[in-house]
């Protein structure tokens, strides 16, 4: 075989092959790799654990919000500070009541992508107790402390909040949820991130808490790409693999630029 022949075959290979290495290096270096989980009323950061293990395993970088409840501006804040720390463009999660932080802290320039998981999604001018009292949910035993601050009866908690979840994980949920102000329930969102900003949802369709209409109606109203779970109100604890997949396909439908 002469020479000319073999450089033309080589030339030949590499204009066949270098596209595909192209592409391949395209798709690894395309999508979000950190994600932000924010957790809802009456609940805490712990929740987010085998969510977190999963996206960890898949090579995303997690940070869990710990946001003290006692304001939906104090709420915010803790996120925004989460939310900047963070090397490059974020994933922002939130549930329940953590999608109305989500809304208002995902104008920050870092978010690009919002997934809510049976969460509030508050337009304009709406509060999370607005939106709750427009399609009331199933959930009977929420009850207020002198000083204005809302907690779960321990005695319905496992039937109204997480049913899905083995008993005695419920009850010790029941005994450690984190009250949460009569501010962060009744303050207006600003200004919805959901609105410039790309959104994924999870209806949870045995939910309680929030009723898996209003659920719909909220994941409908901001264009969200929808999926259903027959969950209880915590699916990203009854169900964390739907719940980290999900996330997944909001960070890799997004460009990381």
């Amino acid at each position: 075989m002469n020479k000319p022949y073999i450089v033309a075959a080589l030339a030949t290979t590499l204009i066949c092959v270098t596209p595909q290495v192209a592409s391949a290096q395209s798709t690894a270096q395309t999508g979000i790799t950190n994600v932000v989980l924010v957790h809802g009323a009456f609940a805490d950061g712990s929740g987010w654990d085998a969510v977190s293990n999963i996206l960890k395993k898949d090579g995303y970088k997690v940070s869990v919000v710990q946001e003290p409840e006692t304001s939906l501006a104090d709420d915010v804040k803790f996120t925004r500070r989460i939310v900047d720390s963070q090397p490059g463009p974020v994933v922002l999660v939130g549930h329940s009541y953590g999608g109305t932080i989500i809304t208002e802290a995902g104008n920050d320039p870092k978010v690009q992508a919002l997934v809510y998981i049976a969460a509030f999604g508050p337009d304009e001018g709406e509060s999370t107790a607005q939106l709750e009292k427009s399609v009331p949910p199933a959930i009977t035993g929420i009850k207020q402390t002198s000083d204005g601050y809302f907690y779960i009866d321990p005695a319905v908690f496992p039937r109204d909040f997480a049913a899905d979840v083995p008993p005695a994980k419920a009850k010790f949920m029941a005994e450690s949820q984190v009250l949460i102000s009569a501010d962060s329930f009744t303050s207006n969102v600003t200004s919805p991130a959901w609105k410039a900003k790309p959104s994924w949802y999870m209806v949870a369709t045995a939910d309680r808490s929030i009723n898996p209409d209003l659920e719909r109606k909220m994941a409908k109203r901001m264009n969200a790409k929808t999926i259903e779970i027959n969950s209880s109100h915590v699916a990203y604890i009854s169900h964390p693999k739907e719940t980290a997949k999900l996330i997944e396909q909001a960070a890799n439908s997004v460009p990381a630029n």
